[in-house]
């Protein structure tokens, strides 16, 4: 991608400082940083976690509670959309890009160094969920913050393309997770168990110093630096407000009903949870499909869903961002249903198929257009606290979506079936509550805004 800040050749009224390209690249290389770091986290904890921090529950307990600590990391996405959120829309996109990096970066390398239930007893469980509680609060406001800022940073017809390279920079990240436990994954269980598990949270380091240093080349996004020109007068006395002083405030005040909208549909992602951690464990734990078989399914999926976001992201730019996302929504609550019996089957051919059609085509639909779908709901002075607050909640769901469905499953073969059920429920009520949004592919996003204005009552700001 060209790091030329005027560089498109898509749109001539696009400001001077407008950098699609490269905030695309670099939302694309942190959302790979971010979701390495987070599927690491959940891959271990459908492996290995249940062994070494909860050594003395029964098998099927430690599962449990393995998969629990993955959801402890959703409970802290909502306070992190709030906190970054704040500082994103009163302070810049940029330093919230920045700061939430860093931080994943950190609590991730630090698991990698964490000791064990036998070397220091109950401690060891308590570090893993701070850990993961501090993973939690920074993916909060990771993907709205790159969202934003590509969103804002993109011409009008192609915004959904652009910041389409935020998920797709996600399915990377699970891609490269997946590919650093495969050789782990085959280690005998001794070296699993007491060093191998390790070092795919200590290789995070790596992309962590490459994705600080792209992000700190980004310029702030112009619709954020004319929020900040609003606020100031020729003389450079201070000029009514422009920005919200508490954004939190005024995204419930007078933005509830997207807020709620986009709350809703973001519970699709329970999808790719399922998919990637409850599945996983299923296979495994339940059917007795090999680690590394399975981890090459999530493998093959995310690759051909790196082609397909892109795509389904450039048709929603044509046809509109509704009709993509419900299409993705209802067409995985189908393919999770067959996936999940071809799992219980132990038939790897179906397996595969069922993997590769569910998250690496049918999901990507919705997956590739929620990023600019969410993004136009919101007016630029509540922007990133709405899509962060909104997905957060949305994906606190998703997180413990593994561990309910580890409960309905039981430990039996046949237990997909009421999972599936529970899959399907949360892809229906994420495809109707998209369909009640307003469609907003062609319109500006000053157009956006206008519209959303028009039809606020006096009483809200």
């Amino acid at each position: 991608m060209s790091s030329s800040p005027s560089s498109t050749a898509t749109s001539g009224d696009l400001p001077p400082t407008a950098q699609p390209k490269r905030a695309a690249l670099a939302a694309w290389v942190g959302s790979a940083l971010e979701y390495y770091d987070f599927f690491i986290y959940g891959t271990a904890a459908a492996l290995v976690f249940n062994k070494v921090f909860f050594p003395d529950s029964s098998p099927a307990a430690g599962t449990l509670l393995a998969l629990a600590t993955f959801g402890f990391g959703y409970i802290a996405r909502p306070l992190g959309a709030v906190l970054f959120g704040h500082i994103g829309d009163r302070m810049g996109r940029k330093k919230v890009l920045v700061a939430t990096l860093m931080m994943m970066g950190i609590a991730t390398l630090a698991i990698g160094f964490l000791p064990t239930y036998d070397q220091v007893g109950v401690l060891a469980p308590i570090l893993l969920v701070t850990c993961r509680l501090l993973q939690g609060l920074s993916a909060g406001g990771e993907q709205a913050g790159a969202n934003s800022m590509t969103l804002e940073h993109s011409p009008q017809n192609r915004r959904a393309f652009f910041t389409s390279f935020t998920l797709s920079g996600t399915q990377g990240g699970q891609i490269i997770a997946t590919a650093v436990f495969l050789p782990v994954a085959l280690l005998p269980e001794d070296a699993l168990l007491s060093w191998g598990w390790r070092v795919p949270f200590w290789a995070s380091v790596l992309v962590l110093v490459a994705g600080v240093l792209i992000r700190r080349t980004l310029h702030e996004t112009p619709v954020f630096e004319n929020e900040v020109a609003a606020e100031r007068t020729v003389d450079g006395a201070p000029a009514p407000a422009k920005k919200e002083q508490l954004p939190i405030a005024a995204l419930f005040r007078g933005h509830w009903p997207n807020l709620l909208r986009v709350t809703l549909a973001a519970t699709v992602a329970s999808v790719s949870t399922l998919m990637t951690v409850f599945a996983l464990s299923f296979a495994v734990n339940t059917v007795g499909l090999e680690r590394s078989t399975m981890l090459w399914v999530v493998v093959s999926a995310n690759v051909v869903a790196l082609a397909a976001i892109p795509l389904f992201a450039t048709l929603a730019d044509r046809i509109g961002r509704r009709p993509v996302f419900i299409a993705g929504a209802l067409g995985s609550a189908v393919m999770l249903a067959v996936y999940l019996w071809a799992v219980s089957t132990g038939e790897l051919a179906l397996v595969f198929a069922a993997g590769i059609l569910l998250s690496g085509v049918v999901y990507s639909a919705a997956n590739g257009v929620w990023p600019s779908f969410y993004g136009e709901m919101f007016p630029a002075k509540v922007r990133l606290t709405g899509m962060a607050v909104g997905t957060q909640i949305g994906f606190a769901l998703g997180g413990f979506a593994p561990t309910i469905a580890a409960a309905l499953a039981g430990d039996s073969a046949s237990g997909w079936l009421p999972v599936a059920v529970f899959g399907a429920v949360i892809c229906v009520v994420a495809a109707a509550s998209a369909w009640t949004a307003r469609e907003t592919a062609h319109l500006t996003l000053t157009e956006i805004e206008t519209v959303q204005d028009r039809e606020r009552t006096p009483a809200h700001v």
